[in-house]
């Protein structure tokens, strides 16, 4: 496989924003734009990669795990907070252990907002997010999200709007403990830093050229995504905003790179 530039999906929701910040904005762009996703190449089909720009909450959700998944592939996935309004928060658990009944009730009445663990978050704010962990977002964030490719959410509460809940299934699904601590960590831009080395995909933050510690972790097809200063894949200058796949990390020229992401599948290792 030789590089490959990744066609960019830009997805108009409710909840999206409009403008969005740089380097995403585009001149007379109307829509409110939630979400900017990179189309998985053949190279790595099964991780999907994407920004979430948020002028509302989300829903209150979860993802089923494989085993539970009708498809056989559930949803776990990771958001870095690359930017936050003052006050931006996001909601991952529960305050106290909350069993089936008692989160069916709150998810009719509306109270499961105030069951959930909300915490003020800035940039550079991590979260890895296993399958059946109940979470939303709220307003005022720009993430970067890597996920599993699978779009299969079951909402619990949406805040009055008139979309499909999935109640049931949901709850079958879900886990009412807290979130575990040590899933969340605080990642300085100017760290390196393995972010996640886990059973279905890995990432890294890079800053400038990578060290001997992150080269000898892939030996297999990436994900290049510049986040500020630019990188050359096979001599293709990517910028910020953009991603690129590459055969391997030896078609990576790390020039003026500052801060970098490197997805990638699990199984390649």
């Amino acid at each position: 496989m030789s590089a490959q530039d990744l066609p960019i999906k830009r997805v108009e929701k409710i909840w999206g924003r409009n403008p969005l910040p740089p380097p995403f904005a585009l001149p007379g762009d109307e829509e409110r734009i939630g979400e900017i996703w990179f189309e998985p190449s053949d190279a790595m089909p099964d991780v999907l990669v994407k920004y979430l720009f948020t002028s509302e909450k989300l829903s209150v959700q979860v993802h089923p795990a494989d085993a539970a998944s009708p498809t056989g592939r559930g949803k776990e996935e990771c958001w870095l907070v690359l930017d936050a309004e003052p006050g931006a928060r996001l909601a991952m658990g529960f305050k106290h252990s909350v069993d089936a009944d008692a989160m069916r009730a709150a998810a009719l009445d509306g109270s499961i907002e105030d069951l959930l663990e909300w915490r003020a978050v800035e940039p550079g704010d991590f979260f890895y997010i296993p399958a059946g962990t109940v979470h939303a977002i709220g307003e005022g964030l720009t993430l970067l999200e890597v996920q599993q490719n699978t779009d299969i959410t079951y909402r619990l509460y949406d805040y009055g709007r008139p979309r499909e809940l999935h109640l049931d299934a949901a709850i079958e699904v879900a886990s009412g403990e807290p979130y575990p601590a040590g899933l969340h960590r605080k990642v300085a831009p100017d760290a390196e830093a393995v972010l996640v080395d886990g059973p279905h995909f890995r990432l890294f933050q890079l800053h400038g050229v990578p060290s001997a510690n992150i080269l000898g972790r892939l030996n297999g097809a990436i994900q290049v995504l510049p986040l500020s200063g630019d990188v050359a894949v096979s001599s293709a200058r990517i910028a910020p905003g953009s991603s690129a796949m590459a055969s391997g990390i030896d078609e990576v020229e790390f020039g003026t790179a500052a801060r970098t992401l490197i997805a990638c599948s699990a199984e390649q290792s």
